[in-house]
Formats: structure tokens, sequence, C-alpha cells
């Protein structure tokens, strides 16, 4: 079981185990909003098992979080298909190749299938006469700031959507 914890400003800041979370309300560092159906017993204790916590203090989190760029992250920003032909992507493409000056960067990296990465090579997109459909960028989104929240609890849903809408 997985529990929300939320900052002091009620903003998501990361997604942790039940028992982590319980070790932060015993110790008076959170408080619980939101329990599961479920309880959890010690030999001398039951405790109802939390969903959604609160610090006690106020944890800041910057207005722009940067998201490390990784093979994972492009796949996945780029609903596993290829950014050329939209078929089924397995690997990554530098859209202005390393050797000419090209970056890892969210605004240089696709989503790109073996055969249209071996049939592109070391050329840019005007070298070859194609162009993409989208503008490459970082994602946004809680999914992609708080680990965790993509695969969210029903208890979860009213405080990711005050997140939001602020």
């Amino acid at each position: 079981m997985r529990t929300l914890v939320l900052n002091a400003g009620y903003e998501p800041l990361a997604v942790v185990s039940f028992k982590r979370a319980l070790v932060l309300v015993l110790n008076e560092k959170a408080t619980v909003l939101a329990e599961a159906n479920e309880k959890v017993r010690s030999a001398t204790m039951e405790f109802d098992m939390p969903s959604v916590i609160l610090l006690s203090r106020y944890v800041r989190i910057p207005n722009h979080r940067r998201i490390p760029v990784s093979r994972r992250g492009v796949l996945r920003r780029d609903g596993q298909r290829c950014a050329y032909c939209k078929r089924s992507a397995t690997t990554i493409d530098h859209v202005i190749p390393k050797s000419k000056g090209g970056g890892d960067s969210w605004e240089n990296l696709v989503a790109c299938c073996l055969k249209c990465n071996n049939k592109k090579g070391d050329r840019t997109l005007n070298e070859i006469g194609w162009q993409l459909d989208f503008t490459p960028k970082m994602p946004t989104g809680l999914t992609w700031t708080v680990r965790g929240t993509e695969k969210h609890q029903p208890e979860w849903q009213d405080y990711l959507e005050m997140q939001r809408a602020a």
C-alpha cells in the first residue's frame, strides 16, 4: 500500500510506503488526511492505514522542477511511438546528431524505431528531408514531478485535483 505525502501548502511531494507514512505520523511530523479501508496491527496496537498525509512543516517546492532526461522518459513522453513513422519505438534518436552539436536534452531527443534510426543515421532532418509533427520538450505535470502518482489510489483524487486547479 502506498501513501501520498503533501506539504503544508497541500502540494504533492512524494508517494511513500505506508510504513514510512506511519512513522511520520507517529513521530508527529505529519497528520493523516485520508485513510485506506485497512488496518495495520502491531503486537500491542492497531492503526488505520494512512492513504494521504500532510507534513507539519512547510517543504518548499520550486515552481519549475527540472526533470532529468532518460531513455525511458523520452519513450514514455512520446507514447512509445516513433516520431518519424509512428510505429512502435524501442530506441531514441538525437534530432540534431551529437556529432553536429546536438545534446542530450528533452528538446533534442525523440522516440524512434530501429528502422528509422538506422535510416536517419548521423544526419539532420533537413539533410534527409524529414520533419517532426511536434516540437519535443520537457514533460510537465504531476505524474512527472511526483513519482508514483500515475497509478493513484481513489482517496488521492481530491488532493491531486486541488493541485491541478492551483
